[in-house]
């Protein structure tokens, strides 16, 4: 089994359960709309709030529901095609008259899975902003801007109802798209901006927050960016970015740690320019512009599906570049990133969802199969022998070893480091979600208990593809507590409050239903002291 064979397997059953999770039915519908008004946002009372504001490039009117308001689809920068196809973001075109922001803009160019059917369609530099009632600019509310995961490749932002964590939370929060795959993440000789245009949308998105959202009620001084998985390592990136300077005050990361790397592949990660170009090449030859007397020029001719075709499977931004000048982990360590406040944790059984979808796949783990399984993943000898050795498979505990191995090496230790090397210039809150009991995020029986695996804690937080959550009573309270931590710490950048256990400084706090208990270290049960003396 190549590492190439797992990796497309890994993707495939990922990208599977995801897409079933969140677009196999059509989302329920919302509480029904209050009647849409037209009038002066200074002048709209609590009740009655207004669905029409004024944006410096127009007027855009949203939707009134009960106690919240939605404006979507609203663009942030002109849409990256033709001749700004690679090329950084611009400012949006003004229009005139209205513009509704009833309904999502499409997501960015993509293969299937999360968006039913892909997308193909490059005017996609979209926002939506979801206010509550009450909010102006009079009585501005703290903004948390969601950055989404996907591996650079899927995702959306009007795939995260945010309505509970703006009613419950009394914050206005921000999700968006930005450019993935190829057309985000390019790079070539003499391209500008090679390897970061998606984080370069990014910082389009924070500007206009910083210029606008004080006309939907949020507070553009008190502005947090938060994302999971690639959108988590994206607030990492940001962190390290001359040009997110003055545009973030708090940052939450989940399960994307800034100390990702590429050699362990399940977690997002960033490379070297040098090595982008030369993924870049084969990219452009696999288009049929490699040997193009001017590729760019060729490759910007050329059609969505066909670079959607090219593309690999897994995308990375390039750092020694003009906007990421170092990787995350390394500016970090250099004390050379934007000194905010963090909020930052992973899952308590981060790989399993992995392990599962690559044993249902046809690939078993066994005491026999272990080795070769490891090997595929870390093809040096002695680092595969030591693995075996730190995790044994017994006759039936194949799947769970192989999701702690993933686990471990790609998430929950890196994840640690990342806090300890933050800890030493801001404050930081860590977290480790551990229900283990977690809703599957699709249909069907996993071939172990999945426990609290990637993705699985954004339920919590968000109607996910717009349906409502599937959860107990038990873990209704810890979504409405994770709520009320992540929103307070986006108010204050101190999560305790009245109505939840206490978070004390210097800890992990463990989230589970009717179980939230902080503990000193997560290190010991994920193997940490190996996985740093392995390297």
């Amino acid at each position: 089994m190549t590492t190439h064979r797992v990796l497309t397997t890994l993707g495939c059953a990922l990208t599977a359960v995801l897409a079933t999770a969140w677009s196999a039915a059509p989302p329920t519908q919302r509480a029904r709309p209050a009647a849409a008004t037209t009038v002066r946002t200074h002048d709209a009372p609590a009740r009655n709030a207004a669905t029409t504001v004024r944006t410096h490039d127009g007027l855009v009117r949203g939707t009134a529901y009960d106690g919240y308001r939605t404006f979507e689809g609203i663009p942030y920068a002109a849409p990256p095609a033709g001749r700004l196809r690679w090329a950084p973001p611009h400012r949006p075109a003004h229009w005139p008259g209205v513009r509704e922001a009833t309904r999502p803009a499409s997501a960015c160019p993509q293969p299937a899975g999360e968006v039913p059917g892909g997308s193909t369609d490059e005017d996609c530099l979209h926002l939506n902003v979801t206010t509550p009632d009450g909010a102006g600019p009079a009585h501005a509310r703290p903004v948390i801007v969601w950055l989404h995961g996907g591996g650079f490749t899927t995702g959306a932002g009007s795939s995260y109802d945010a309505h509970r964590m703006a009613t419950r939370g009394d914050v206005v929060v921000v999700t968006l798209n930005y450019r993935l795959g190829a057309l985000g993440f390019l790079a070539h000789s003499g391209l500008p901006g090679s390897g970061t245009f998606g984080l370069a949308d990014q910082q389009a998105a924070l500007r206009w927050v910083r210029a606008e959202i004080g006309v939907f009620g949020g507070d553009a001084h008190n502005v947090t960016l938060a994302g999971e998985s690639a959108g988590g390592y994206s607030v990492c990136a940001q962190l390290a970015s001359p040009g997110a300077a003055g545009l973030l005050d708090r940052a939450i990361i989940q399960s994307g740690p800034c100390a990702g790397r590429p050699d362990r592949p399940f977690a997002p990660s960033s490379v070297p320019l040098s090595t982008a170009r030369t993924a870049g090449a084969d990219f452009a030859a696999k288009a049929g512009c490699g040997s193009a007397r001017d590729v760019l020029a060729c490759l910007r001719r050329v059609d969505v599906p066909r670079l959607l075709a090219a593309q690999d499977t897994d995308q990375q931004p390039a750092y020694t570049t003009p906007l990421l000048p170092r990787d995350p982990a390394a500016a970090i360590a250099a004390d050379r990133f934007h000194r905010v406040p963090v909020l930052i944790g992973h899952n308590h059984d981060e790989g399993n969802g992995w392990a599962a979808g690559i044993i249902q796949a046809g690939h078993p783990v066994t005491s026999d199969t272990w080795p070769d399984v490891v090997a595929s993943f870390f093809p040096s000898p002695g680092q595969a022998q030591a693995i075996v050795r730190e995790y044994p498979v017994h006759r039936t505990d194949g799947g769970p070893v192989f999701g702690a191995v993933i686990g471990d090496a790609n998430f929950a230790c890196p994840t640690a480091r990342t806090g300890d090397l933050l800890s030493a210039h801001v404050r930081v809150r860590r977290y480790e979600f551990a229900d283990e009991h977690a809703p599957p995020l699709g249909p069907g029986t996993s071939p172990f208990p999945l426990g609290a695996p990637h993705a699985s804690e954004l339920p919590y937080l968000f109607d996910l593809g717009g349906r409502p959550r599937d959860l107990t009573a038990a873990q209704h309270r810890l979504a409405d507590t994770m709520i009320d931590y992540w929103t307070r710490f986006a108010r204050t950048a101190d999560p305790n409050g009245p109505s939840s256990p206490h978070w004390p400084p210097r800890t992990v706090l463990s989230l589970a239903p009717d179980h939230i208990i902080p503990t000193r270290t997560v290190e010991p049960r994920h193997h940490c002291a190996f996985w740093n003396t392995l390297g």
